[in-house]
């Protein structure tokens, strides 16, 4: 990837965080009354994003040459494996952050590993630390306003 690429990667990468930041400062900051709309609306976008992490990994596979079918077969179950833990993040609105928090950490490490074997680039590995840091906090202080402003 050519080093203008790698800036753009990095720059939607954080614009990503931008709707993990501001609802969870309006989940701070709006009427009570108001505050299920945000926390719904916090958790949706945890659900698209964890499964965003998930499809990442279908299509380094569909591109790479698939020598290795063990890592290739790994990598195809694991990018099912976000969706399905964010569709679970359905079941208790409440309890949902925390399974998110969960899938989000646990994809981290996972394709952190992943994305060795891949040769992904170490400053995309380094990216997605970041990233999740950031997604993670967001998702504790929502779940903490959803439960001290009710």
């Amino acid at each position: 990837m050519n080093i203008l690429n790698q800036k753009l990667a990095i720059r939607l990468g954080f614009a990503g965080l931008i709707p993990f930041i501001l609802l969870t400062a309006a989940c701070w900051l709006v009427p009570v009354d108001l505050l299920n709309n945000f926390v719904r609306a916090q958790l949706a976008y945890g659900i698209a994003i964890l499964s965003f992490l998930g499809g990442v990994h279908w299509g380094i596979t569909i591109m790479a040459r698939g020598e290795d079918i063990e890592e290739t077969r790994k990598a195809l179950i694991w990018g099912v494996i976000p969706t399905i833990i964010a569709w679970c993040s359905l079941v208790n609105l409440l309890i949902g952050f925390l399974v998110q928090v969960v899938g989000f950490i646990a994809a981290y490490k996972i394709d952190k590993k992943l994305y060795q074997s891949y040769a992904v680039p170490t400053w995309f590995i380094d990216l997605r630390l970041q990233l999740t840091r950031v997604v993670v906090t967001a998702q504790i202080f929502t779940f903490i306003a959803a439960n001290v402003r009710i």
